[in-house]
């Protein structure tokens, strides 16, 4: 195990084209590390300079105490599993696993004493002599894990492993994962491009936008203080609503309406707000435009029209398409960025501010 120390790091292609640029992450030892955001934002890419399978044009990447950027993939202590398994199909689970160690030269007895505590921990033992076309692909995935921990790497690295598995096995198997991380206690580093897999598994998330970071941070940090729109539209399902709106008067006001009292200048701003912290009132509040429902058994989500711009709000009653509702803020839980950049604006509120609505 080692911590994993990344400087400045970028990647710049031939022709210019830059797809990883100035990034700096401390990743601690034992710490498991969610890199997310779209495809091509550069997550992958930068994942596989970790690995040694793209070169580093810029910065510095360090495991433990040494500098890696010149060492090939098989000098760098680490171990990774890919989204398509990797299995040599003519081998047995068995043979998969302990392939790596054999190309290293360690011991038989060793191999089969690492080989054997692996596939209990995976729950593999049944199925060591059969060939990967005789597996399911959750067991694949297991064993693709299990010739990872074998090698008893310094960090674990992991490029969209669950993207394919149907929606219900990769729920299964992000608990897996996580509990398996958490006993072996092994640094890693994570790819994904969803979102909610990225919430669940993270110790710190690092949310990626054009090759760049956007914000580092522990999961509930980031959903409840995105830096920027790009985050908060991001992060959370549904996505967060966000609405141009105007400061005026002590009040944030959209479409006319005030949503809740500020101590700020005049001017454009960005409104964002969750489903969850927004309710539907019989008096005052926003007039919202039913579109459509999503009904989700414990509750649905009522996406409408605040004049020309979409808001989200989760309810249990029984509003239909069409519908006009009036629509209410929670005012310590909305979140305000600058019109221009997106960044986030810490909200300054005045001393009587309104209580929360509840």
């Amino acid at each position: 195990m080692a911590q994993l120390t990344l400087k400045g790091v970028g990647k710049t292609y031939a022709g210019g084209v830059q797809a990883v640029s100035g990034v700096d992450i401390d990743i601690a030892d034992g710490e498991f590390i969610v890199l997310v955001g779209p495809s091509g934002c550069g997550k992958s890419t930068l994942l596989r300079m970790v690995a040694g399978l793209e070169t580093v044009t810029d910065g510095d990447i360090h495991i433990g105490d040494r500098r890696v950027n010149q060492l090939d993939p098989a000098e760098r202590d680490i171990a990774m599993v890919f989204q398509n398994y990797a299995l040599y199909p003519h081998m047995s689970v068995r043979d998969n696993m302990a392939y790596g160690l054999k190309n290293r030269g360690t011991p038989k007895a060793e191999i089969a004493e690492r080989v054997a505590e692996a596939a209990r921990m995976l729950e593999l033992g049944q199925y060591l002599d059969r060939k990967p076309r005789a597996l399911s692909g959750g067991q694949r995935q297991r064993v693709a894990m299990g010739r990872a921990i074998v090698r008893q790497p310094a960090a674990f690295l992991f490029d969209e492993p669950l993207s394919n598995l149907d929606a219900k096995l990769r729920v299964s198997m992000r608990m897996e994962i996580r509990k398996l991380q958490q006993r072996l206690g092994t640094t890693s580093l994570y790819v994904t491009h969803d979102q909610l897999e990225a919430m669940t598994l993270a110790d710190r998330l690092v949310v990626l936008n054009g090759g760049q970071v956007e914000q580092i941070g522990a999961p509930l940090e980031v959903y409840r203080n995105p830096a920027s729109t790009f985050v908060a539209a991001f992060i959370g399902s549904p996505a967060m609503s966000l609405m141009d709106a105007r400061i005026e008067g002590g009040q944030v006001m959209l479409e006319g309406h005030a949503i809740a009292p500020v101590s700020h200048a005049a001017g454009p701003v960005t409104l964002g707000l969750r489903a969850e912290d927004l309710r539907l009132v019989t008096t005052g509040g926003v007039p919202m435009r039913v579109e459509y429902v999503e009904e989700l058994g414990a509750h649905r989500i009522l996406h409408g029209m605040v004049g020309d711009q979409t808001l989200a709000v989760i309810d249990t009653g029984a509003e239909a398409p069409g519908q006009t509702v009036h629509v209410a803020a929670d005012p310590t839980r909305l979140h305000l960025f600058d019109a221009a950049s997106g960044r986030r604006i810490p909200i300054r509120r005045p001393a009587a501010a309104a209580a929360p609505v509840r």
